[in-house]
C-alpha cells in the first residue's frame, strides 16, 4: 500500500507546483524554458510512475500475464524518456547559464535537443525491459533501463563538471545547483542499485521543489529584473546627463563668443540698419540658448536630478529684476505691460527664488511670444497663515488664445498648437511642461485658463516660508557702478575666442584685465605674487580642470581672492556644485552683462 501512496503523493505534490509556477505573474526569461520543461516532464514522470504502481499494486503476488508485461514495460520505457529529458534540460540549464554562445543559439539547441530525444526515445523503446517480481513488489530490469541511467549519470556529472569550473561567474542564486545536481546524483546510484525502491517521482519532485524556491522563484527573477533595469535606467540616465553636459559646453562655448562679440559691436556700430541686424544676432543666439537650457532642464526633471534649493530672497528685488527682464523682451511690440503687487506680501520669504523666477519668466515669455497687440497683465497677490505665505501669481494676455481641446495639452513635451498660425513663433514646446514639473516639484499649483482668440490666463499658487527680519538700509539703496577702474581681474580659460570675448566684457567696466590660458599658468601668476582682486575661471580644462586649480590656489598660504566659476557647464544644479566646490559664484556662458554687472558689484564694492 505505501508502494502506491507515495506516488501519488508526488503526483499530487508536483501538481501544486506545476499550476503555481504557471498561474503566478513572472518575467518570461529564457532559462525559465528549461526549468518548464522539468516541471513538465516530472509531472510526466510521476504520471506514469503513479499509473505503473497502480497496475503492480493490482497485480501484486500474481503471475505476470503477457499483457500486463507489455503494459507495464511501456509504461515504465516512457517514463524513462522522460527522466532522461529532464537530465538533457539540467545539463542545458547549466549550459545556458555558463556560455554566451550556448545563449546566442538558444534556439538552435532546442531543435539539436528534441533530435536527442527522438533518438534516445527509439533506443529505450527498441531495448528490453524485463518485469519481474520481488517480495510481492514489482520491477524492472534490462538494457532499456542500464541506458536510462547512464544517459541520466552523463547528463548529470557532465552538469555537475561545468558548474564547478564556472563557480566565480555564477550569481548566488545558481550556488544551489551544487546541492541539487550533488542530491540527485547520490540518489539515482541508490536507486540503481536497490531498484525495488522505486522513488524516481520523489526525487524528481524534489529537485522541482528545490529548484522552484531557490533558481527559479518567480518573485526573486522579477526582483533581479527590476533591480536590473533599474540599473540600466540609472547608467542611461547618468550617460545621458554626461552627454547634455557636453552638449551644453560645446554649444554654449561659440554662442558665447556671438553673444560677446555682438553686444560689444552693438554699442560700437552707430549705423541703425547695422545695429538692426546685430540685434537680430543676439535674438537669435538668445532663442538659442533658450532650446539648450529647455532640453537641459527636462532632462534633469526626467531624471529626478533637479533640485529645490530654499534660501532667503528679497520678494521686491526678485519681482523686481523680473519685470526688467520682461520689458527688455517686448521689444518694439506695442504692448501695454501692467504690473500688480499685494503691498501686504511680507518683504523676506524662504523658498527657491531662482525657479519661481523661471517659471514666472516662462509664462510672461509665453504671453509676450503670443501677443502681438494689447495688454499683457502680471499679478501678484497673496494669502497668509501662519508662517506661510501663498503666492497666488496670475499671467494674464490679450494674445491668440487657446483652442479649448488644446487645453487638457498645454504642459505636454514638445507640444505646439496651431502650427500654421504660429510658423513664425520660436520655441520647442518645452517652456509649459517645464513650468509645470517645476511648480509640481514646489508643491504648487498651476491652472490654464484660455478663450481662442482672445487670450488665456495662466495662475500659479506657490507656498513660501514668511521670514521676519528688518530690512537692512544698504538692500534698499541699491547703487549701480560702471566704473571699476581701481580693480584688476584675472580671467582663465583655456579658449581663446573665450578669453576675448570676456576682456571685451569686462572692458565696458574699465576694469585692469589679464589672461591666462591653464590653470597651471593662473598659479604661477599667483605663486609670483601678481596683485588681483578676482578671478573668472573657466572649469572644463584639460590637464589641470577650474576646479584642481582652484583647490591647488586655496593651499597657497595667504590667498583670498574671490574665485569666480566661468563655464559653459550650465545643467540645472551645477551652480550649487561649483558653490560646493569652493567657488564663491557662479557665471554661465554665454556671459550675461548683467549677471557680471552683478558680480562685480557683490565681489569689488563691498
Amino acid at each position: 500500500m505505501i508502494e502506491f501512496e507515495i506516488p501519488f503523493v508526488c503526483l499530487i505534490f508536483t501538481s501544486l507546483i506545476f499550476l503555481v509556477f504557471f498561474l503566478k505573474k513572472k518575467v518570461e526569461l529564457e532559462e525559465n524554458f528549461y526549468y518548464k520543461n522539468i516541471l513538465i516532464f516530472t509531472l510526466l514522470v510521476n504520471t506514469t510512475n503513479f499509473i505503473s504502481h497502480y497496475l503492480a499494486s493490482i497485480y501484486a503476488k500474481k503471475n505476470i500475464s503477457d499483457t500486463f508485461a507489455f503494459v507495464f514495460s511501456n509504461i515504465n520505457k516512457l517514463g524513462s524518456l522522460f527522466i532522461v529529458i529532464i537530465t538533457i534540460n539540467i545539463l542545458s540549464y547549466i549550459l545556458y547559464i555558463s556560455y554566451e554562445k550556448y545563449r546566442k543559439n538558444f534556439k538552435r539547441n532546442n531543435i539539436i535537443n528534441t533530435i536527442i530525444y527522438l533518438i534516445v526515445g527509439i533506443l529505450i523503446f527498441l531495448l528490453k525491459f524485463n518485469v519481474y517480481q520481488i517480495g510481492g513488489i514489482t520491477s524492472g530490469q534490462g538494457s532499456s533501463i542500464i541506458l536510462t541511467f547512464s544517459l541520466a549519470f552523463i547528463n548529470l556529472i557532465i552538469a555537475l563538471i561545468i558548474s564547478i569550473c564556472h563557480f566565480k561567474n555564477y550569481d548566488k542564486r545558481y550556488y544551489a545547483i551544487y546541492f541539487i545536481i550533488t542530491l540527485i546524483f547520490l540518489l539515482g546510484i541508490f536507486v540503481f542499485f536497490h531498484p525495488q525502491f522505486n522513488i524516481y517521482d520523489l526525487i524528481l519532485s524534489l529537485l522541482c521543489y528545490l529548484m522552484y524556491f531557490t533558481i527559479e522563484n518567480p518573485d526573486i527573477k522579477m526582483l533581479n529584473e527590476v533591480t536590473l533595469a533599474k540599473e540600466q535606467a540609472e547608467k542611461a540616465n547618468n550617460a545621458k546627463s554626461e552627454f547634455l553636459s557636453s552638449m551644453s559646453h560645446e554649444i554654449r562655448t561659440p554662442l558665447n563668443a556671438i553673444v560677446g562679440f555682438s553686444e560689444d559691436l552693438k554699442e560700437k556700430i552707430q549705423d541703425e540698419e547695422q545695429k538692426e541686424e546685430i540685434n537680430d544676432i543676439v535674438m537669435a543666439s538668445e532663442s538659442l540658448l533658450e532650446i539648450v537650457n529647455g532640453i537641459l532642464d527636462i532632462s534633469k526633471i526626467e531624471a529626478n536630478k533637479l533640485e529645490i534649493v530654499n534660501t532667503e530672497y528679497s520678494f521686491k528685488k526678485v519681482f523686481d529684476e523680473l519685470v526688467i527682464l520682461t520689458k527688455a523682451r517686448l521689444g518694439e511690440k506695442p504692448l501695454d505691460f501692467r504690473v500688480n503687487y499685494d503691498e501686504s506680501i511680507p518683504k523676506y520669504l524662504y523658498g527657491d527664488y531662482a525657479r519661481l523666477k523661471q517659471i514666472i519668466l516662462n509664462l510672461l515669455t509665453n504671453a509676450i511670444k503670443y501677443t502681438n497687440d494689447g495688454y499683457i497683465d502680471f499679478t501678484v497677490n497673496s494669502v497668509k497663515k501662519d508662517n506661510i505665505c501663498r503666492l497666488i501669481i496670475s499671467v494674464e494676455d490679450s494674445g491668440i488664445g487657446i483652442k479649448k481641446e488644446n487645453i487638457d495639452k498645454l504642459f505636454s513635451k514638445f507640444e505646439r498648437f496651431d502650427k500654421e498660425r504660429n510658423i513664425t513663433i520660436e520655441g520647442t514646446g518645452l517652456g509649459l511642461a517645464i513650468t509645470k514639473k517645476l511648480v509640481e516639484l514646489m508643491n504648487g499649483k498651476i491652472v490654464a485658463q484660455s478663450v481662442y482668440g482672445k487670450g488665456s490666463k495662466f495662475t500659479v499658487a506657490i507656498d513660501q516660508v514668511i521670514v521676519n527680519k528688518e530690512e537692512k538700509e544698504e538692500e534698499i539703496k541699491h547703487v549701480t557702478h560702471n566704473d571699476f577702474s581701481k580693480y584688476k581681474v584675472l580671467v582663465v580659460d583655456d579658449n581663446l575666442i573665450n578669453l576675448k570675448v570676456a576682456t571685451k566684457l569686462l572692458e565696458s567696466f574699465k576694469l585692469k584685465i589679464d589672461t591666462c590660458e591653464s590653470g597651471f599658468s593662473c598659479l604661477d601668476k599667483i605663486k609670483n605674487e601678481e596683485k588681483y582682486d578676482l578671478i573668472l575661471m573657466d572649469d572644463m580644462m584639460p590637464k589641470l580642470s577650474g576646479v584642481e586649480t582652484l583647490k591647488k590656489l586655496q593651499e597657497i598660504k595667504g590667498f583670498n581672492i574671490p574665485v569666480i566659476a566661468l563655464t559653459a557647464n550650465a545643467i540645472s544644479g551645477m551652480k550649487e556644485k561649483y558653490l560646493s566646490d569652493g567657488f564663491n559664484d557662479y557665471l554661465a556662458k554665454p556671459i550675461d552683462k548683467i549677471e557680471l554687472q552683478r558680480v562685480l558689484e557683490e565681489f569689488l564694492t563691498k
